[in-house]
C-alpha cells in the first residue's frame, strides 16, 4: 500500500513546520523596523521634553485662555461658519453635479465652467471678492433687463462679513463637492438604472432609492475630510474681521501681546474639534458600509500568513 500525496514532499505539511521556515528567514527588515522605532522614539521624546520645559510656551496663559468667553464664543462662530459653509457646498455640490451629468449641452456646459472656475481661484481671494464686492456693484437691483426694477438695496447693508464668509466658502466647497458626488453617481452601475427604469420607477425616485444609496459608500469618507478641511479653511475668514475662533484670538494678543499661548490655545480648540469630526466620520462610514462584510481583508490576511492558512489535503490513492 502506497500513499500518494496531491502536493509534493517539499511543502510543508504542518503547522509546526511553517512556524520553523518562517523562523529560519533573515530577521533583518525586523532589526531595521525596532531601528527605526527606536530612532522615532527618542524624537518623540526630545520634543515633548521641549514643550514640557521651555518657558516660553506659557502653558499657564494657554490654559487660562483656552477656557475663555472671548475664545469660545469665537469658537461658537466658527462651528456656525462650518455647519452653514459645508450645507450649502453639499447643496450646490449635488446640483452642479446632477447639471454636469444632465443630456443638455447647454446645462453640463454651464455647470463644468462654474467648477473650473470655483475650484481654480484660491478660496482667500473669493473671500475677499466677496468682502469687497460693493465696490463692482454699490447697489443690488433685481427686476427685468432693460425694464422695470422691482427692488434695490445697497450692498453693504447685504452682504456682509458673514455673508461674504458664507458665499466664499459654500460656492469653493460646492465645486469640490460637485465632482465628490459626481464619482459616487459614476461608480453605481448603470444595470441598476435600467432596471429601476424597467419597473416603471421615475428619474428622481431612481436617483434617490436606488443610486444615492449605493453611491453614499463613496460620497461619505471624502465628505468627511472636507468637512475637517473646511473647519480649518474658516480661519481665513479673519481676513474679513469677522470673529471666528483665529480672528478671537489675534484680537486678545494684539492687546496682551501673547501671540504665541494664544495661537496654541486656538490651535488646541481646533484639533479638539476635528477629533469628534473623525469620530463622527467613522461611525457615519460603518453605518453605510454595514452589510459589505470585510472579504477582501480576510483573504489578504490569509494570503500573506501562512499560519492562518488551512491545511492541504491529502488524498491516499491505494495502489
Amino acid at each position: 500500500m502506497t500513499s500518494i500525496s496531491r502536493y509534493p514532499d517539499s511543502a510543508p505539511a504542518s503547522v509546526d513546520e511553517q512556524h520553523e521556515l518562517l523562523m529560519s528567514r533573515p530577521r533583518t527588515s525586523h532589526k531595521m523596523m525596532w531601528l527605526t522605532a527606536g530612532i522615532v522614539l527618542v524624537a518623540v521624546a526630545l520634543i515633548a521634553t521641549s514643550l514640557i520645559t521651555n518657558p516660553r510656551y506659557e502653558w499657564d496663559v494657554v490654559f487660562s485662555w483656552f477656557a475663555s468667553e472671548r475664545l469660545f464664543s469665537g469658537l461658537v462662530n466658527t462651528l456656525i461658519l462650518t455647519v452653514i459653509s459645508m450645507s450649502v457646498g453639499i447643496v450646490v455640490g449635488i446640483l452642479l453635479a446632477l447639471a454636469r451629468l444632465a443630456p443638455n449641452y447647454v446645462i453640463a456646459s454651464v455647470a463644468a465652467f462654474m467648477i473650473w472656475f470655483f475650484r481654480g481661484v484660491p478660496v482667500f481671494v473669493q473671500l475677499l471678492f466677496w468682502g469687497f464686492i460693493a465696490a463692482i456693484y454699490p447697489r443690488i437691483e433685481m427686476g427685468i433687463p432693460f425694464g422695470p426694477e422691482f427692488f434695490s438695496v445697497d450692498a453693504n447693508a447685504v452682504i456682509t462679513p458673514f455673508l461674504a464668509a458664507i458665499l466664499g466658502l459654500g460656492l469653493n466647497e460646492g465645486a469640490y463637492m460637485s465632482e465628490i458626488v459626481r464619482a459616487g453617481l459614476l461608480s453605481v452601475h448603470k444595470g441598476q438604472t435600467e432596471a429601476a427604469k424597467a419597473l416603471g420607477m421615475k428619474r428622481g425616485l431612481i436617483l434617490w432609492r436606488v443610486v444615492l444609496p449605493q453611491a453614499m459608500k463613496i460620497i461619505i469618507p471624502p465628505t468627511g475630510n472636507q468637512t475637517i478641511s473646511m473647519l480649518k479653511t474658516t480661519s481665513l475668514v479673519s481676513v474679513l474681521a469677522f470673529p471666528e475662533l483665529l480672528y478671537s484670538a489675534q484680537m486678545v494678543y494684539s492687546s496682551n501681546f501673547k501671540t504665541i499661548p494664544l495661537l496654541i490655545a486656538a490651535s488646541l480648540w481646533y484639533l479638539a474639534i476635528t477629533s469628534l469630526l473623525s469620530l463622527g466620520q467613522f461611525y457615519i462610514e460603518r453605518h453605510f458600509n454595514r452589510g459589505s462584510g470585510n472579504r477582501t481583508e480576510q483573504k489578504l490576511s490569509s494570503r500573506f500568513n501562512p499560519l492562518k492558512r488551512s491545511q492541504p489535503t491529502v488524498q491516499k490513492v491505494q495502489l
